[in-house]
């Protein structure tokens, strides 16, 4: 079976214990050395270990049952185009230069399904730490609704109700959201991709629209949550957004290293009354709201 590079990047994907980081030391490596993924894969585990600096897990999972796993792949590379979702790794040029220059550590690859030109949009995040009052939810929705208003795209997750609250406001306009998603895509949209995210939203509108909306995911199409996700999301919406409202952070927490990361990567950074450690951020680039 003759590999295109996407075809062989899913493949690495897909493949229990590669990370994405492997995946693009891996694509690297290969393009260094002239090397096809026909003849990667017919490497030994101990070659793998030595030249792509794998663990003896992963290299032993990649060398496990090849052919069965390559056809899975095809079978899932063929439904995944079916339905227009587009995989790009960070060794891609499509791969959105804000992630790049937000997040020391950004996800290696992503599914990405909707409506693509949104990336290109003036985009903006609201933002609190776990377990905002309601007060703070109140303010979320508010702020939320002006920058829709203004034209601008939100970017927000699904499963929180700090997300929640934002998340719906562009469906009452009839305008366009970015979702990032702590799971993979089919675990959120429905096998099909065409459920909304989560029940309130489903009184707005029933089903996904991409071509409205863009729905995007760090994590394989059928994965589960697990507790990790949480910060990775948190990252990807953070640095997909070019400004970023913040409405409760918690002491020390993911929230505070976002607002630091996005003065440190220039977005414009923008504080409520009340946020932990509102002063020393305000000093550091970040405006009062």
């Amino acid at each position: 079976m003759s590999l295109t590079r996407r075809s062989f990047a899913l493949h690495l994907a897909m493949t229990p214990g590669i990370g994405g980081r492997s995946v693009v030391r891996i694509l690297a490596r290969n393009d260094l050395l002239g090397r096809t993924p026909e003849e990667f894969l017919a490497l030994s585990t101990e070659a793998l270990r030595e030249e792509y600096r794998l663990n003896a897990k992963q290299a032993t999972n990649l060398a496990y049952a090849p052919d069965d796993r390559l056809e899975a792949g095809a079978t899932l590379e063929r439904r995944l185009d079916g339905l227009g979702v587009r995989l790009i790794t960070i060794a891609d040029a499509g791969y959105p230069e804000a992630v790049e220059a937000f997040d020391p550590d950004p996800p290696s690859i992503l599914f990405l399904y909707g409506n693509m030109r949104l990336l290109q949009s003036p985009t903006f995040a609201v933002l609190g730490s776990r377990n905002t009052l309601p007060a703070g939810l109140n303010k979320i929705e508010e702020l939320t609704e002006e920058g829709v208003l203004a034209g601008e795209t939100l970017v927000t997750g699904h499963d929180r109700p700090e997300y929640q609250r934002s998340a719906i406001v562009p469906l009452r306009w009839g305008a366009p959201r970015i979702l990032v998603l702590d799971r993979g895509l089919f675990e959120v949209l429905g096998q099909d991709l065409k459920d909304e995210a989560f029940r309130a939203a489903r009184l707005w509108r029933y089903e996904f629209d991409p071509n409205t909306d863009l729905a995007v995911s760090p994590f394989r199409p059928e994965a589960r949550f697990i507790g990790a996700n949480n910060q990775v999301r948190d990252r990807l919406v953070a640095s997909l957004a070019k400004r970023i409202d913040f409405v409760n952070i918690a002491e020390g927490g993911n929230m505070a290293r976002l607002a630091r990361l996005g003065l440190k990567a220039n977005r414009r950074v923008r504080l409520a009354d009340g946020v932990c450690g509102r002063e020393e951020l305000i000093a550091a680039g970040a405006e009062p709201l």
